[in-house]
């Protein structure tokens, strides 16, 4: 099975796209999935199999995040989101210049749930 990643200019969104042979994926978005959730909050977790990535929105002054949503990756899907997402960044950057991040090698590994 080939992948391929395909880039939208203007909102550099990416899908990875499942070929086989010459037939293509057809992916449906509806509506409510479309609208999306805002996330300024990520808690990654792992097991021997699985890769669990929870969405939360931290209001300001608010002591409690809810989750938005939960994502379960397998350890190679968790992989490829992490090119695909290299890949987006580097190409918003080449457009819209570095993104300033002071805090990227200063966070905190907290496990509220345990082990995924």
């Amino acid at each position: 099975m080939n992948h391929a990643l395909h880039f939208f200019d203007k909102k550099q969104i990416f899908l990875i796209m499942a070929e086989q042979q010459d037939k293509k994926l057809d992916i449906e978005l509806n509506a409510e999935v479309a609208q999306g959730h805002y996330s300024n909050l990520q808690i990654v977790q792992h097991s021997s199999s699985e890769f669990v990535v929870d969405f939360l929105q931290l209001m300001p002054g608010i002591p409690k995040a809810q989750v938005r949503s939960r994502i379960i990756l397998s350890p190679i899907h968790a992989k490829k989101l992490l090119y695909a997402l290299q890949e987006n960044i580097s190409r918003f950057e080449q457009t819209n210049g570095k993104i300033s991040d002071n805090t990227a090698n200063n966070y905190t590994i907290i496990n509220p749930l345990g082990k995924a």
